[in-house]
Parts: structure tokens; sequence; C-alpha cells
């Protein structure tokens, strides 16, 4: 079995990579095939936590945090892949769908790194404007703040479906080790299940709502939820008005 593990995918090929391609790898592996489907999965499922007391507990920071922490590892390891696979010898990189994959899935990053730094002001209770006024792109979901929302998320899930393609792509080019293709698919496996039984709970939280509660009075409730699949919740003042 331990051998198995081991051995190349393809047994009758060599994995005989070099240095900057077998780190190239594992940095790209890890950034686009753990951190960023794992930052996806937490900021989609985990706006409202198991155990918080919604909507009189409001604006959960875990899954922000937590998105941040993983998108962000993840474009610099980025940086770094690219840097070991720029400054590889010549005659070890092969040009092909792997390269192509690979260059617009940071094509995607960097629209996302861009997006973050342009998408404008918070506003609401606790980021109010200069003023005192809770005005903010997001809280009155300026033309700004919906750009930024449509782009990200497109652009986020395309990035992921391209990430998925460029690394198994790059496995097989590189005739990685049976355990790299078994880890990837476990881990793929277990977050693609967990990502239809959280679904199927409705966990799946508008983000305006997650962050400001269910009151129809509020700019961004009066939008229909960005995004596939996100629903809104109604929260116990709209049940307490119902009974």
């Amino acid at each position: 079995m331990w051998d198995w593990l081991l051995a190349p995918m393809d047994a009758t090929s060599a994995h005989d990579v070099g240095w900057h391609l077998s780190w190239h790898a594992r940095v790209m592996v890890l950034a686009w095939g753990v951190l960023v489907p794992l930052g996806i999965f937490i900021a989609r499922y985990f706006k409202i936590t198991p155990g918080q007391d919604w909507p009189r507990t409001l604006d959960s920071h875990f899954w922000w945090n937590t998105h941040r922490i993983c998108q962000y590892t993840a474009t610099l390891l980025m940086v770094v892949g690219l840097g070991l696979i720029l400054s590889a010898p010549p005659l070890t990189i092969k040009a092909g769908q792997h390269a192509f994959l690979g260059w617009a899935a940071l094509a995607l990053a960097v629209v996302q790194v861009c997006g973050g730094i342009l998408r404008g002001t918070k506003g609401g209770p606790t980021a109010p404007a200069p003023d005192g006024s809770l005005h903010g792109d997001h809280y009155d979901m300026t033309p700004r703040r919906l750009a930024f929302e449509y782009v990200h998320k497109a652009a986020g899930y395309v990035a992921l479906a391209l990430s998925v393609a460029a690394v198994l792509t790059g496995l097989w080019q590189a005739n990685a080790p049976n355990w790299m293709w078994l880890c990837l698919s476990i881990w793929w496996s277990g977050l693609l299940a967990a990502s239809v039984i959280l679904q199927n709970r409705g966990m799946a939280v508008d983000t305006y709502q997650a962050i400001w509660g269910p009151d129809p009075a509020l700019p961004g409730n009066k939008r229909k939820p960005i995004g596939f699949g996100v629903s809104r919740r109604i929260g116990y003042r709209e049940k307490d008005t119902a009974n």
C-alpha cells in the first residue's frame, strides 16, 4: 500500500520534475486546492454561525476573518508559485492546457484582489460614515457595491472551477504520486458533501441580512439576494409580528 501511494500516477513514466516545478506544484496545490475552496466554503455557509443568536446577535466576523486569511494566504502562495515557475530552467516548462488554465486562474485572482480594494465603504451601525450617518456602499447597496457583489461572486466561482482543472492537469503533467491524487480527492469530496448538506439546511444566507438583520425596511433587504442558491431567513421580530 505504501509503495502504491508513493508511486507516480503513470507507473510507466518517472516522476522527476526538478526543484522549481516540484515546489511550484506544492504551493499552488496548497493555495488553489486547499485554501481557496476552504475560504469560499466558509464565506458561503458560515455567515451565520451555528449557535449564533441571530438576529439578536449580528455581523459575526468568523466567516469574514477566515475568508480573508485563506484568500490572502493563497494569494501570497500564488506569487511564490509564479516566481518558481518563471525562474525554472526553460526546458522544464511545458506550454499547454495547464499553463493556459493557470494563467486564467491567476488573472481572476488579480480581479478578486482589486475588487476587494475597490469595494467601497461598509456603513451601517458598526461602521458609520464620518458625518455620523449610516450611509455606506454596502449598507445602501450602491451601484458600486452591487457591481462588486456580482463580479466578486461570479469571478470567484469561475476561478474555483479553473483552479480545479489547473491542479488536475498540473498533477497529470508532473506525473504526481498517487497519495497527492488521493488526498485531494478526499478533501474535495468532503467539501462537496458538506456543501450539499449545508445548502439543503439553508445555511447559504444573504450577506446583507447576516450583517444587518431581517428588517425589510433596510436598503439591502429590498433587493433580491445576490448569488445562486442564496436565501434569506425570517428573524424573531418578524416571527413575533406574524404570531
